[in-house]
């Protein structure tokens, strides 16, 4: 019999830090991007289920936001704040125990992570998931004031689509008994990794829905999306996820930073300081990681969002210097065709590996 799985998201996250911080804002359209300001150039980072429902959506400009919204609040990122209390999520689950068994914790991001048993459980117990589920929320709340909602599934596939059909606040569960009726009839774009550009090619097989591409052919499959993802697709059609919950510390490969300007920038020297002022906070970053770059990598957007990636392993191999990592961006600028003014600028310093290389 499967162990079950659990995949616990917090519900409106940053929006919701932000009501902690602000109780005064409970009920009210809340959204969480830029500065703050919906009249500069930003994006939403999270908004409140009250803003959603004025169709306010992450990854929208803010200025679109208050056009759906006008009477939204407007909140800058606090990156320290949400770190803080994602931490402390994090600790709570870490801290768990499921029926006196610990568990593993796998983060996916701030505000989610899979929990499962821990090998060597006592399989003499009653693992009751939906119980523990709700012991989850509760404890959740009680050590951070945020709610979460928590999908149950025989894997970690199903335990993350099951999350969506349990928001807000809410417990929903999947199984191997169940997929195919939860599933089969949705689109392939409600799998969890099964974007719009693989929708779409999947479409142009005949697959449009989960059940088909669970019955397609594995072969056609490898043959047109290639031999490791195309079976690979295919298993997700099934509900199939073999992968277990790793609690393995997430080791960053690089580090990076861009900036979108509030006014485009269009002259040469002006673009080349920027480059330098951006890298020497990259540098700061891989320097707490006490790990020198290898590699420098550069993205230049446009006023028309045209948008080129330049890259270049370093001759000289890896260093920390902010000066030749510096001139290194900057030269990548040569290597950028700019027809228009600048409206984002930024830079990305790949690593060395970490002693005994990286653990997944």
């Amino acid at each position: 019999m499967p162990v079950p799985v659990l995949h616990v998201d917090l519900d409106q996250f940053l929006a919701a830090v932000e009501v902690l911080r602000r109780p005064e804002l409970a009920g009210l359209p809340v959204v969480v991007g830029g500065r703050g300001d919906p009249t500069e150039r930003g994006v939403v980072s999270t908004a409140s289920y009250e803003a959603r429902a004025h169709g306010v959506r992450s990854g929208m400009p803010l200025r679109t936001a208050l056009k759906r919204c006008p009477g939204a609040v407007f909140l800058p990122v606090d990156f320290p704040a949400y770190e803080a209390k994602s931490s402390a999520v994090m600790a709570t689950l870490r801290a768990a125990a499921w029926h006196d068994d610990p568990v593993d914790v796998e983060m996916l991001g701030w505000d989610e992570a899979f929990v499962g048993l821990r090998p060597g459980f006592d399989e003499s117990r009653d693992h009751d998931p939906m119980a523990f589920a709700d012991q989850l929320r509760a404890e959740v709340l009680a050590a951070t004031g945020l709610h979460c909602s928590v999908g149950v599934g025989d894997n970690k596939l199903q335990a993350k689509i099951a999350t969506d059909f349990g928001k807000p606040r809410g417990v929903y569960r999947i199984s191997d008994a169940t997929w195919s009726a939860e599933m089969g009839h949705r689109p392939t774009r409600a799998l969890w990794g099964v974007g719009s550009k693989i929708q779409q090619r999947l479409a142009e097989l005949g697959i449009d829905t989960v059940e088909q591409l669970a019955a397609s052919d594995v072969g056609l499959l490898a043959a047109e999306i290639g031999p490791t993802m195309g079976p690979w697709y295919h298993r997700l059609g099934r509900g199939v996820d073999p992968s277990p919950v790793d609690p393995t510390p997430w080791v960053a490969r690089a580090h990076g930073r861009e900036e979108t300007f509030q006014t485009d920038l269009d002259d040469d020297a002006e673009i080349e300081a920027t480059v330098r002022r951006i890298t020497e906070r990259v540098v700061a970053d891989i320097d707490a990681e006490g790990r020198p770059a290898w590699r420098v990598g550069l993205k230049v957007r446009d006023r028309a969002f045209q948008t080129v990636n330049r890259s270049r392993k370093l001759p000289d191999g890896p260093t920390n210097d902010p000066v030749v990592l510096g001139d290194t961006a900057v030269a990548l600028l040569a290597k950028v065709e700019r027809r228009r003014p600048v409206r984002l600028i930024g830079v990305r310093l790949e690593m060395v590996e970490p002693t005994g290389g990286y653990p997944r």
